[in-house]
């Protein structure tokens, strides 16, 4: 898959490692990217610069402030920068060393000859040096020891992301931070994930409340409801290039927010997860579909789930609501209908007629929704095409006549039976506000272009005389893509299926 990420330099000396091993360098910066695409940022960055005097004012009024004011400022600055200001007095020291440290490897030493062994080093006395606790520590660029993670475990760490550079997967990670009851949020990246049934049954992460795993090889599916069931606090799950047997089951009483992005697994099974809000999946595929994106949703008791996407619509068991298989043309019931969800998104071949004819059942599951994201799939193959007649003879589909304010296309290529399902959208939806429709790359150089593309839409009877269309070229797809935890994990976005473009607009509905 394509993150729309610049690859991720490699320093000369793993770089040369690489090339040792066989491998083009150029090739592994592009698959690191993705798993560096996936963390979520330092909480603090080595541009900023700490000033004691303003201009013009030869007072020192910086160190006249408390030890615990100056202690939280240490410990929002890099930790270079954090132990310099040890330098300044006898009262520094302590100041230093007692407050709540941001260790980021990347920021500890230049890249250079002999970049990992320097950064290494460089860690090894920071950690030896202060006694913790550790607010946030980021090790992503230099070989991870194992004494290190002895060391903080003990020095009450709040965040934590381990990611394995250099390679190769096969190595395991250490046992040593399962049970760290510091720990509110971990973040683990090119690994093999520990046996769990070798670990103490009372081993337990009583305070973490975010946990990322980025191409984490785990053996058995059984270690992630390990992690699940250990975690009483957790609210936020994700999920990138995971592969599992079979099937993710989500059995928690405190998860929120879950963002699955391109992981090999047959089926997301949502047994029970009483406060879930977001599922949030992408670029899913079971082994048994190499040429598509298969990944089965299930969902079970989840009263709370207000977003859900993409489900990638296929007549080979795309979505299953409670223990009813959702089929193109079968009947929908009550015990069917997922009535929480506002916002849901769809991955839809229009080419393909078995896969179109699945959405309007797939839309009565969900008779309250408000946001409609439609993302038109790319497919070589044409098997059909369904035109307005079609979709006049399906029936009435509640959420579009009576709930949906907003309809976002994705990736429209101004095919005709794209165009019918507009026209049909624009002549049945009776409270539309808005309708965004992003082009996909190359169908469409500019705006004007576009618009003409769309020519015909112009004679539709629109059931919502005060609706209005916009139309646009993306430059650049990925923007906000909704691959980025960042965006889809946390509650900053509203709407974290609308790309950089759309989202601008979205505020007026």
């Amino acid at each position: 898959m394509d993150t729309g990420v610049p690859a991720l330099p490699l320093n000369p000396v793993i770089a040369a490692m690489f090339r040792h091993l066989g491998l083009d360098p150029a090739e592994v910066e592009g698959f690191l990217s993705y798993t560096h695409y996936a963390l979520p940022e330092p909480p603090v960055t080595a541009d900023a610069r700490l000033f004691a005097l303003l201009p013009g004012d030869s007072v020192d009024r910086l160190s006249r402030l408390p030890d615990a004011l100056l202690g939280n400022i240490v410990s929002r600055i890099p930790v270079k920068d954090a132990a310099r200001t040890a330098a300044l007095s006898r009262r520094w020291r302590g100041v230093w060393r007692s407050a709540p440290l941001v260790l980021v490897d990347s920021h500890v030493h230049p890249a250079g000859t002999a970049y990992a062994q320097r950064v290494t080093c460089a860690v090894s006395r920071v950690l030896a040096a202060h006694p913790g606790p550790f607010r946030c520590v980021h090790l992503t660029e230099s070989p991870l020891l194992a004494g290190w993670l002895q060391t903080v475990a003990g020095k009450g760490i709040q965040e934590l992301v381990l990611v394995n550079r250099p390679w190769p997967l096969e190595i395991f990670l250490p046992s040593t931070f399962l049970g760290m009851e510091t720990l509110t949020r971990l973040y683990l990246g090119l690994w093999v994930f520990p046996v769990t049934a070798d670990l103490p049954r009372a081993t337990c992460f009583p305070n973490l409340l975010e946990l990322g795993l980025c191409n984490v090889i785990m053996k058995s599916i059984s270690d992630l409801d390990f992690i699940l069931d250990r975690s009483p606090v957790l609210e936020t799950l994700c999920l990138e290039g995971e592969m599992f047997e079979h099937c993710i089951r989500l059995v928690s009483q405190s998860l929120r927010r879950v963002q699955i992005i391109g992981c090999w697994v047959e089926e997301i099974f949502v047994v029970d997860a009483p406060c879930l809000e977001r599922l949030i999946q992408s670029g899913g595929w079971s082994p048994e579909d190499h040429d598509g994106n298969r990944t089965k949703v299930k969902i079970g008791h989840a009263p709370k789930l207000h977003m859900l996407g993409y489900l990638e619509l296929d007549p080979g068991h795309v979505l299953e609501v409670g223990n009813t298989i959702i089929k193109a043309g079968a009947r929908v019931s009550p015990s069917t209908m997922v009535p929480s969800v506002g916002i849901l998104a769809l991955e839809v071949r229009f080419g393909v007629r078995n896969h179109a004819k699945m959405v309007p059942n797939v839309l009565r599951c969900f008779p309250n929704v408000e946001t409609l994201h439609i993302k038109s799939a790319k497919t070589d193959r044409s098997t059909g095409k369904l035109n307005l007649k079609f979709w006049h003879e399906c029936g009435v589909i509640e959420c579009i006549r009576s709930r949906i304010k907003l309809l976002v296309f994705h990736d429209f290529r101004g095919g005709r039976a794209e165009i019918a399902f507009l026209k049909y959208f624009f002549e049945t939806a009776l409270v539309l506000k808005k309708v965004v429709i992003l082009f996909a790359v190359g169908f469409s150089s500019t705006t004007e272009e576009a618009q003409s593309k769309l020519s015909s839409l112009g004679s539709v009877k629109r059931a919502s005389e005060t609706s209005t269309v916009l139309v646009t070229v993306p430059s650049d797809p990925e923007v906000g893509s909704i691959r980025s935890f960042k965006i889809g994990s946390g509650f900053s976005a509203d709407d974290p299926f609308a790309n950089g473009f759309a989202k601008s607009h979205l505020d007026e509905i």
